[in-house]
């Protein structure tokens, strides 16, 4: 499979000149690498100077803006290329399509681009406004790295003044999002945030470090990093005395920060979505294997194998440091109050089997309002799907799972 993106890639525009061009705007194509198509889209566009610039996005991966270097452009044809990632592409315009060939890492594939944008995948779970409750928008100070955080705090419908109602501080995964967990065309905490609000309780999720409205930047943060800012929201929604209970929902890495919270006594409750139970190193090695299991192959990869692959990457990137040698057990054995720990059988991203029985191992006997979960049929975001389209998260138009939905707001319900 072409990986068309790498996590470490660092890329720069290098703009060039445009003469009576006709290849201007977006173009887009389908890339069959035999394992998987992806949609690809080349944007061109014109700056004051005259030149022109060109960007790449691949919506399957959440993937959009990335600077491409233009080698070549005349009125019938383009050179580009990714040296990041080791891509390149070039192509010949003829009755309207670009003929060409898209190769990555020395393996080559067809590419015909016609003249388009990306239509946005119908989602039938995102709701759309005018909302039957209220929102409000606020900005949270993390004294410790000096940023303001914003975000969007929602109320129950028919919530008054006064109303004692519980709230749910949502945390995203790995890499930095906006509000709404926005990714591969999803909006997952959008449609949480909607749902407990219809079922009487309130949310607030907020823009990562650096992301949207937020200040602060995700270069050089680690996990506890991303704990502190939790910590700060968690801090400053029991300061506003409104709520009788707040908990944290946090998805992967997420449910990873929700657990060290937990730990420090910031929680009245926790929902884990898919949050590791086990050290990073072995939760990669884990994945690794997994995910060359459904592409066929019989892979033995271990902790020492995936360390050595990402060795050259831990000396530059502290966030996969930190997390190749975080261990959750140390937080997870100071927890008491009530932990809601789920995950998808279909995950292959935080194996359910070895992660939910290290978290169900470590919480046996805490509380009895503990309810540890696995669903069948389900992928890492809580999508239908079946073993071979796991992984197929833009594709599948479901956000997520109805009945993972209702058993959130029921748990978090009855501890009232």
């Amino acid at each position: 499979m072409v990986a068309i993106l790498s996590a470490a890639a660092t890329f720069q525009v290098f703009p060039t000149a445009l003469h009576a061009q006709q290849i201007t705007g977006p173009w887009k194509g389908t890339l069959d690498t035999g394992s998987q198509k992806l949609e690809v889209i080349f944007r061109f566009s014109h700056k004051s100077d005259g030149s022109t610039v060109a960007t790449m996005d691949v919506p399957a991966q959440s993937a959009t803006d990335i600077p491409v270097k233009l080698n070549a452009l005349t009125t019938d044809s383009v050179s580009l290329e990714v040296s990041a990632i080791r891509m390149s592409y070039t192509g010949k315009l003829e009755n309207g399509i670009i003929l060409g060939s898209f190769t990555q890492m020395g393996v080559t594939f067809p590419l015909e681009l016609k003249q388009g944008d990306n239509v946005r995948k119908i989602r039938p779970q995102e709701p759309a406004k005018p909302y039957p409750y209220e929102t409000e928008d606020i900005k949270i100070r993390n004294a410790r790295a000096g940023i303001m955080l914003s975000g969007t705090l929602t109320y129950p419908v028919g919530y008054k003044k006064g109303d004692k109602v519980p709230v749910v501080i949502m945390i995203s995964g790995s890499g930095g999002q906006n509000r709404d967990e926005e990714l591969f065309e999803h909006k997952p905490f959008l449609v949480i945030a909607d749902y407990l609000a219809r079922r009487g309780i309130a949310s607030f999720r907020y823009d990562d470090r650096g992301i949207g409205k937020s200040e602060g930047t995700q270069s050089g943060c680690t996990s506890a990093d991303l704990a502190d800012d939790a910590e700060a929201v968690a801090d400053y929604m029991r300061a506003r005395n409104e709520f009788n209970m707040t908990g944290l929902l946090g998805h992967s890495e997420g449910g990873m920060i929700a657990f060290m919270l937990g730990a420090r006594e910031k929680a009245d409750f926790i929902v884990s979505m898919a949050g590791p139970g086990i050290q990073g190193d072995t939760l990669l090695a884990e994945q690794k294997n997994a995910i060359y299991r459904l592409r066929g192959f019989s892979p033995e990869f271990t902790t020492a194998d995936v360390r050595k692959e990402l060795e050259a990457q831990m000396n530059t990137n502290i966030w996969l440091e930190y997390f190749f040698d975080y261990d959750p057990r140390h937080d997870l054995e100071k927890i008491t109050v009530p932990v809601m720990a789920i995950n998808g059988s279909n995950d292959l991203q935080v194996i359910p089997s070895s992660n939910l029985k290290a978290i169900r191992t470590i919480l046996s006997g805490r509380n009895k309002d503990n309810l540890i979960k696995e669903y069948p049929d389900l992928n890492h975001l809580f999508q239908h799907c079946t073993p071979a389209t796991a992984m197929n998260y833009y594709e599948i138009d479901e956000t997520c799972s109805p009945e993972v939905l209702e058993d959130i707001a029921r748990w978090i319900k009855e501890l009232q």
